[in-house]
């Protein structure tokens, strides 16, 4: 199977303190891939210096065999990376369908599998909710609508940043079928997540990390078997 994302010795810094570590990882083309760990083990500095919002240090990121390492986020963006943030940072003084049309583009290689027609079939919730200004969302439906957003991009991988985090039960669920039913679609996703059970029935692999480096790589069956690395780096 052909990897659509390569990550090599990636080291990110946050002024003068180092944060990621020789981080390795890598996603095959139709994979969903679980970036576990503690709060504040590197997990949200590792999707956005993947998606070039930060700046690496050193290490290389290849998309589809192409180095993306040092490009603008805008550029990586364009070359296919969906990216939906930790905090969403949706416009709340636009309406759900203003920011999903601000966000339509077609994908790296000319696609156009994502209009809003099909969002709205994929992410029903927001149908009715098309008016409403984004910040009179709830916490649940910013996070639809940011899915919803980098959806309309047409991306070729998608990383989602903690998208359980914070919510009710009931949309926790709700944002697991979704991510579900997108890898019945063949979505190429990264997944970032403090809660295994969440990522349990979607990753197909997970990489573990803490305090900014890679401490296990392998098969979600494999991690679920690994009573030590899941005692400590996970919690569980």
């Amino acid at each position: 199977m052909t990897k659509m994302l390569s990550v090599t010795d990636l080291d990110v810094n946050y002024g003068s303190s180092q944060v990621l570590f020789q981080l390795k990882l890598h996603v095959k083309k139709g994979e969903t891939l679980a970036l576990l760990g503690r709060n504040g083990a590197g997990k949200s500095t590792t999707m956005k210096a993947i998606a070039g919002v930060i700046a690496a240090r050193r290490g290389r990121v290849e998309l589809e065999g192409k180095a993306i390492t040092g490009m603008p986020s805008h550029k990586i963006a364009r070359a296919g990376i969906g990216f939906v943030p930790e905090d969403r940072q949706i416009f709340t003084d636009l309406s759900v369908e203003d920011n999903l049309l601000i966000a339509t583009k077609r994908g790296a290689h000319g696609q156009q599998e994502w209009s809003i027609d099909r969002v709205y079939d994929m992410l029903p919730l927001l149908k009715p909710l098309r008016v409403r200004l984004g910040g009179q969302l709830s916490g649940g439906e910013q996070q639809m609508l940011t899915i919803g957003r980098s959806l309309m991009g047409n991306p070729d991988l998608l990383l989602l940043d903690e998208p359980s985090e914070g919510l009710a039960p009931i949309m926790v669920q709700k944002i697991g079928e979704l991510v579900e039913d997108l890898r019945k679609l063949g979505t190429t996703i990264v997944l970032a997540e403090q809660n295994l059970h969440f990522c349990l029935g979607l990753a197909d692999r997970a990489v573990v990390i803490d305090k900014g480096s890679d401490v296990f790589e392998g098969s979600i069956a494999e991690l679920e078997a690994n009573a030590d690395i899941k005692q400590r780096y996970l919690s569980v």
